[in-house]
């Protein structure tokens, strides 16, 4: 933890500016427990901040404007301009200039957590379409994170207080899912989880289940060949060596009889039949964590929601949700080291 306070630090990068991202974070930041166990610093400008204060008729948040993470205050809601000048506010409209704004705060946290100003990012939702250029291939935050860290491997982790999702294959077309299900790529992710779960969730012996690729997760090589050659023997070398896995199962049964209760973590084979079962369970209070970095970064489990930006009914319980889990998860690493 910053050696400066007691509180963590958690950097806020505010996404897009056009969408739910300011929403949902000022409507998390107003909650009285947030204040007392973090201190945040939200990434952004502050008359876009300002610009919803307004909007939102929200006159009780208050921000302290500093120029950079050294002049952060410990009991204040602290605003950094990742900008010169503030792009033009136009809720649910998808611009050019706020796709720059959003890779800029992006980017800010990312220096200031490498230079070790900061414990943990949360990231807002942002646009893929308005940041992606002939120079920049922006796939998604999890990637472009794990390429800024130089990790040789990281997965999406989606968590909530009775399920966690981990991906093999994420954000891949589904005609190319097949090829990415390697015996390698399980394994690797397998041992991800593990790790996850035991530094970061504090479970000292997890229980994680394995879900099949195909329907009825192959039924025997009848539907497929993928569990027989490819899964079920990554998941009998980790048996072998004590941990606690086991599968492949069908995903629809597995979901369908709430099996979820009874492990640690799932591990699903594409990005879809992680996700759609995570978010009809857990869509509200979902957090996506990118496990196997060196650092600390969750996300709220939903997108921009250019639909109902600037409308006030945005809910904020997954960022609230996701700036919770990053604090629990710097408390619980320290914890680990310590021992």
């Amino acid at each position: 933890m910053n050696q400066r306070q007691n509180k963590p630090i958690i950097g806020i990068t505010i996404g897009d500016i056009n969408g739910i991202g300011a929403e949902v974070t000022m409507k998390a930041l107003m909650d009285n427990r947030v204040l007392k166990q973090i201190t945040p610093v939200i990434y952004a400008h502050g008359k876009a901040i300002t610009f919803y204060r307004k909007l939102l008729k929200m006159e009780d948040f208050n921000f302290m404007q500093i120029r950079n993470i050294d002049e952060v205050h410990p009991k204040k809601i602290n605003v950094i301009n990742v900008t010169e000048n503030c792009p033009e506010v136009m809720p649910g409209v998808e611009t050019q200039e706020s796709g720059k704004m959003a890779l800029a705060a992006l980017d800010k946290a990312i220096e200031d957590i490498k230079a070790e100003k900061i414990d943990g990012i949360v990231t807002a939702p942002l646009n893929k379409n308005n940041i992606n250029s002939e120079e920049l291939k922006f796939v998604g935050h999890t990637e472009y994170l794990t390429n800024a860290f130089e990790a040789k491997e990281s997965m999406m982790f989606m968590v909530a207080e009775d399920i966690r999702v981990g991906l093999v294959s994420g954000h891949v077309p589904l005609a190319e899912v097949a090829q990415n299900v390697t015996g390698k790529k399980i394994k690797q992710k397998l041992k991800i989880m593990l790790k996850s779960l035991k530094e970061d969730f504090g479970i000292q012996k997890p229980k994680i289940a394995v879900l099949g690729l195909n329907p009825h997760a192959g039924e025997d090589g009848l539907l497929g060949k993928e569990e027989e050659e490819v899964i079920k023997p990554a998941i009998r070398e980790f048996k072998d060596q004590g941990h606690m896995i086991f599968g492949p199962y069908a995903a629809d049964g597995f979901f369908g009889m709430m099996h979820q209760m009874k492990f640690d973590g799932i591990l699903a084979m594409y990005h879809d039949q992680g996700l759609i079962p995570f978010k009809t369970l857990a869509f509200e209070s979902g957090v996506n964590f990118t496990a196997g970095l060196p650092v600390i970064r969750t996300s709220p489990d939903h997108g921009t929601a250019y639909n109902i930006a600037g409308k006030n009914i945005a809910d904020e319980g997954s960022m609230r949700a996701a700036i919770f889990t990053a604090m629990d998860i710097i408390s619980q690493k320290e914890d680990w080291e310590e021992e």
